[in-house]
């Protein structure tokens, strides 16, 4: 090898530089890492009809012209047989024997080419990218993963219709006010997409039945990690970096398990209505064994206690004036100054506005974390080490960082009886007789918002109980301004109350419009004082009375009642109270029923009064079957206890005699 060649060799081969311009020895070349262009199919062709030897210096000029020019590049047909010579293919213009010795159409030998040289030209492999980042994946794979039908079989059997993605590259999309450089936004946005990619690929390798429908393409996976930056971008850019970092270390130590139920909750939310409901599974009727007027009647057995209602929150008797007084003057020595229910900072409320600027507070915007902390519980029960208290809003740690919410004012709670009684006096159930045949018990529970009397009744509901059927349902106009709905827990948001009616009375609820949401459309009363009254007409002081925590929903109407069933009560805390037992936990416990299902839609206070009725109703069924097996009877609505037997009767009687006889 010349000199000129070895420099060639060990200077240019990685560069390409040279590789578009053809060789100047196009047959003789013997370099393996040539940096010149090689034409296969001229040089085959030439290959065929010149000999493996330099020209002689004997040779023509012309020839040595036509030899070194370049030839001009033929098309290759797919295996065209009537293909003239000139223009075949070389699969066509060169055979093998059966000896594995390469024959041109003559017959004659030609050179021993490698076996590469008949096959057809194969497209070069794809790069490696994040887009595309199925490793363990076949080609056939990727195309199947990447043009997915547009709809997919779903759990169930159920056709789940594929999100519409829009070609989308990894990016942080423009905000108006974006929360972060684009340099910190790009990089938090690559690690968490990162994260969601690993998820995604052991979906791949499992053995998940339903795994096609979990499955994100890489389209999907860059619009999914863009919506939530974005999300967390807009809704809380005080708090961004924190958010986004926590969500990053989640993914980091998230397990397939978690993904798995992650996936399951982003495709119920884009599954149509008609075929979510499919998913809910009906629900096992509830036997008692008793008629429902004798199930009312067996209710005065789980009553509540007098003498403990006033330890569970309750208030029996109703405040005095003179306590009353010492209430308002303490709110008149405070200027307006409460704690914020929320991030317990110190601010100023103004009811009917402040004459400076008209603002209802002071103290600007509430940042704080809207669910309570908990501990997590151990996977291994064998792990004794006490973990500190996370926040189940946003899986953060207790005391790093002061919430991961922020709203636009502080809000704040009153719960003294007497300060209740100061903006609106309680009431105690009336005596009246109820028309024949409407001994019925009342399933009852509200939603409260903020205002500025602090947090007031915004819905009422009451339905009638074994039967399930709406009593009442309506929303309130509260008596301070509103400062937050609470829409994410009460279910009652801005357009509910633009799109109501007046209330009439003679508006049957179960042919009521449907607002923008899908829910039903609320009629409207002028007060609490005036839904307290409509309630007070299916209820006397006897009427069974039941719901969840009703202790907070009776002083949030200001209603005093005597036959109190709390489905709290019934289903008590194994550490006793202030520790309660959430209705959604407990209808899930003992009914395998799912409520409050609506996530930032809220509550839905008819669901949830329904709910506390049927813990009940499981309740008077468990205790009635232990009864009957003790041997109780029921005869007109009238529960029996079981009669002594003849050994007990002849006791009672001996031991009667003798003390006569003394």
């Amino acid at each position: 090898m010349s000199a000129t060649e070895t420099l060639h060799t060990t200077m240019f081969s990685s560069i390409g530089l040279f590789k578009q311009v053809q060789c100047p020895e196009p047959v003789y070349c013997s370099l393996t890492n040539c940096i010149f262009a090689h034409h296969s199919l001229s040089h085959v062709q030439a290959a065929a009809n010149i000999p493996l030897k330099p020209p002689t210096p004997t040779s023509s000029r012309e020839d040595s012209i036509e030899q070194d020019r370049p030839r001009k590049k033929r098309r290759l047909g797919d295996g065209d047989e009537n293909a003239p010579d000139g223009d075949c293919p070389v699969s066509n213009a060169i055979k093998r024997d059966s000896s594995g010795s390469q024959q041109d159409k003559t017959g004659a030998a030609v050179l021993n080419l490698p076996l590469t040289a008949s096959r057809d030209i194969s497209p070069p492999p794809l790069r490696s990218s994040k887009l595309g980042r199925l490793s363990h994946t076949t080609a056939q794979d990727r195309t199947a993963i990447k043009h997915r039908s547009a709809s997919k079989p779903g759990p169930n059997g159920l056709t789940v219709p594929a999100k519409k993605v829009v070609e989308e590259n990894l990016n942080p999309r423009m905000i108006p006010k974006p929360p972060a450089s684009h340099a910190v936004r790009m990089q938090l946005l690559t690690m968490m997409y990162d994260q969601m990619v690993r998820l995604n690929e052991e979906m791949w390798r499992s053995q998940e039945s339903s795994k096609s429908t979990l499955l994100l393409n890489p389209q999907e996976l860059i619009s999914e990690s863009l919506d939530e930056e974005e999300r967390v971008a807009k809704q809380s850019p005080a708090v961004y970096l924190n958010i986004v970092k926590l969500r990053i270390a989640k993914l980091r130590k998230m397990q397939l398990a978690e993904w798995r139920e992650e996936r399951l909750k982003q495709i119920a939310k884009c599954t149509p209505i008609e075929s979510s409901t499919a998913f809910v599974r009906t629900p096992e009727a509830i036997e008692t064994g008793l008629t429902t007027s004798e199930e009312v009647a067996f209710l005065s057995k789980i009553l509540a206690k007098q003498n403990q209602l006033t330890m569970y929150g309750y208030v029996p008797v109703a405040p005095s004036e003179k306590e009353i007084a010492k209430a308002r003057e303490g709110v008149e020595a405070a200027h307006g100054w409460e704690e914020c229910d929320r991030c317990r900072s110190r601010f100023q409320v103004f009811p009917g506005r402040r004459e400076d600027d008209g603002a209802l507070t002071s103290g600007g915007q509430c940042t704080y974390h809207p669910a309570k902390p908990r501990r997590p519980t151990p996977k291994d029960k064998a792990d004794k080490v006490v973990k500190e208290s996370i926040y189940a809003c946003c899986n953060e740690s207790v005391g790093q960082s002061s919430g991961c919410t922020v709203a636009p004012t502080h809000v704040f709670k009153i719960s003294d009886p007497k300060r209740l009684a100061l903006i609106m006096p309680y009431k105690e159930t009336p005596p009246k007789l109820l028309t024949p045949g409407s001994s019925i018990a009342v399933c009852f529970d509200c939603e409260m918002g903020y205002t500025t009397m602090g947090l007031e009744l915004i819905r009422l509901t009451a339905t009638s109980w074994p039967s399930g059927e709406e009593l009442i349902d309506v929303l309130v106009r509260p008596l301070g301004e509103v400062l937050d709905l609470n829409s994410p827990f009460s279910g009652v948001f801005p357009k509910d109350y633009a799109d109501a009616a007046p209330y009439h009375s003679t508006t049957d609820s179960d042919s009521k419009a449907l607002n923008a949401n899908g829910k039903p459309q609320l009629q409207l009363v002028d007060s609490p004082a005036v839904a307290r009254d409509l309630l007070f007409d299916f209820l006397t002081p006897e009427t069974p009375l039941m719901g969840h925590a009703l202790d907070n929903d009776l002083n949030s109407a200001r209603i005093i009642h005597p036959s109190i069933v709390d489905s709290v009560l019934l289903y008590p805390h194994p550490r006793g109270l202030p520790i309660r037992f959430g209705l959604k936990m407990l209808m899930k416990k003992h009914l395998d029923r799912d409520i409050q299902t609506g996530g930032t839609q809220g509550h839905d206070s008819k669901e949830d009064a329904r709910a506390a009725g049927d813990l009940v109703r499981l309740k008077v069924a468990e205790m009635w079957k232990a009864m009957k097996r003790d041997g109780w009877t029921v005869r007109d609505k009238e529960f029996l206890p079981p009669l002594p037997d003849a050994s007990a009767m002849d006791y009672l009687s001996g031991s009667c005699g003798s003390q006569n006889s003394g």
